[in-house]
């Protein structure tokens, strides 16, 4: 339980840091328009901080980190997660400051981004698996 309260802990720090980057840097370059920076705060706060404390009440009940499919979805899951939000936060950047990027640059952002999410999206699965196999051995 310690390891997903510390998990949370982190994604929280690194949520209000990604939410102040957001709102300074937009500041400091004038942007006033919409862009994936806004979203960098949220994921980290959601897919981060809320998952891993709702985890950790799993964690109370369950001895979770004895299953390998749990040990693999946290790496899956928190390498998921952080790719999606560095892309994010690249990706505001970009929109921010402006320049021009190649087609093959723009390509490269949205094909790491997906590969992010399909990250998360396994480590999602894994979690279920790992739940259900303790619900069936545990009545």
């Amino acid at each position: 339980m310690r390891k997903m309260i510390n998990t949370a802990f982190a994604y929280a720090i690194a949520a209000m840091a990604g939410g102040v980057f957001y709102r300074e840097f937009t500041k400091f370059q004038g942007f006033e328009g919409r862009t994936s920076l806004a979203f960098v705060h949220t994921h980290l706060f959601l897919l981060g901080m809320v998952m891993f404390l709702v985890i950790g009440l799993f964690a109370a009940r369950f001895d979770l980190n004895s299953r390998k499919q749990f040990r693999v979805f946290y790496v899956l899951y928190n390498a998921g997660v952080i790719l999606t939000s560095i892309m994010l936060l690249i990706r505001g950047v970009v929109q921010v400051t402006g320049p021009e990027i190649s087609r093959g640059m723009d390509a490269a952002i949205s094909g790491v981004a997906g590969i992010g999410h399909i990250l998360t999206g396994i480590g999602i699965i894994l979690l279920f698996l790992s739940l259900r196999s303790w619900t069936r051995n545990d009545g």
